[in-house]
């Protein structure tokens, strides 16, 4: 990737810093001005503005860094240090003209997690579906088997967490079970896995129940054909700060109509023409985290859905938090089209 890649000006729409930061994929640009470092916008600076319901056609100036960190050519030797002081994951390097000639990333330069508190947090992993959208290959393996490249969508999932310490997970499973249950006894595992099984189709919380005696912590919920880029400790955390009954971890979905759209008034008179107007949307990538109590709430043997649950809480009061991530970072591979980006975005050929 070219160092320009990541220059963006103060004038730029937040939306499309958003898109940028997902074109570049490194979580950080640089506002510069003829080459010289005027500010740093990062993901978290968008993700506090989406959370306080700023708009998205703001300019970048009003978010960003105005008084951005940067080492100079001579001090690289330094970035390290700095890096793990500062608790940042990227460092500009610039020269005596402030004109950016650099910028050196912790993940590109040194083996190990930064920011991150190790956890413990049990995960649940749903996948008792068939799968249907992904026929013809779920006929003959189950969705979470599914590979992409060549290790199983639900392994990687679990290896995710793996990496922020969690080694205890659950899956609750239904549709082929059998050879979910055989796949993972023949692999090499540093975690404990264990199995719900449902006797029936029971939506995507039903099986909750059964886990009621079994988690007393608060726990990770996720889907088992979604890959999310992301700290997760930083979520738990979030979780945990705003003392939340759920989190939905969510994604900025921006949708173009590709048409002139027409509202008309009530005497059937065209009222307003728009030209392939846009819009952006907060939506459930379907990975959550819950406080143990909400398995009181799940009804015993039945169809039941998050959605109802969430709902349901919202009725009553209950604070449902809600942690966003840019479209970049949530891989769904609930159909071809997005099976076919996930192995795009992951490298994989």
């Amino acid at each position: 990737m070219k160092l320009q890649e990541l220059f963006i000006n103060k004038e730029m729409q937040i939306k499309d810093a958003i898109k940028r930061l997902d074109e570049t994929a490194k979580k950080i640009l640089l506002v510069v001005e003829e080459n010289k470092l005027v500010g740093v916008l990062t993901d978290g600076d968008i993700r506090r503005w989406i959370l306080k319901n700023g708009s998205l056609k703001e300019p970048v100036n009003i978010i960003m860094a105005k008084n951005p960190k940067f080492i100079f050519k001579k001090d690289e030797k330094n970035a390290k240090k700095i890096l793990k002081e500062q608790s940042i994951e990227a460092i500009p390097v610039v020269d005596e003209k402030n004109e950016v000639i650099d910028i050196i990333f912790w993940n590109d330069n040194f083996n190990k997690k930064l920011n991150y508190t190790k956890m413990n947090n049990p995960v649940v992993i749903m996948a008792g579906g068939k799968g249907t959208r992904l026929e013809p290959y779920t006929n003959i393996l189950p969705k979470p088997l599914i590979p992409i490249g060549d290790i199983p969508i639900v392994e990687r999932i679990i290896n995710r967490f793996a990496e922020y310490g969690c080694d205890d997970f659950y899956m609750t499973v239904n549709y082929k079970k059998n050879m979910i249950k055989a796949y993972f006894s023949e692999i090499e595992k540093n975690y404990t896995l264990n199995y719900i099984d449902e006797d029936k189709p029971l939506g995507t919380a039903g099986s909750l129940y059964l886990l009621k005696d079994k988690i007393k912590d608060t726990f990770f919920l996720s889907n088992c054909d979604i890959l999310i880029e992301g700290n997760y400790s930083d979520m738990l955390k979030y979780h945990k700060e705003h003392r939340a009954k759920i989190t939905l971890i969510t994604s900025l979905k921006h949708y173009t109509i590709p048409y002139g759209v027409i509202k008309i008034n009530g005497n059937s008179d065209v009222r307003k023409m728009e030209e392939k107007p846009e819009y952006d949307f907060l939506v459930n990538t379907g990975m959550y985290i819950l406080e143990p109590e909400v398995l009181n709430d799940i009804p015993e043997n039945k169809f039941f859905h998050i959605t109802e649950l969430i709902n349901s809480y919202i009725e009553k009061g209950e604070k449902i938090g809600i942690y966003p991530i840019s479209e970049g970072s949530w891989l769904d591979m609930g159909q071809f089209k997005e099976m076919e980006i996930m192995l795009e975005r992951l490298g994989i050929k």
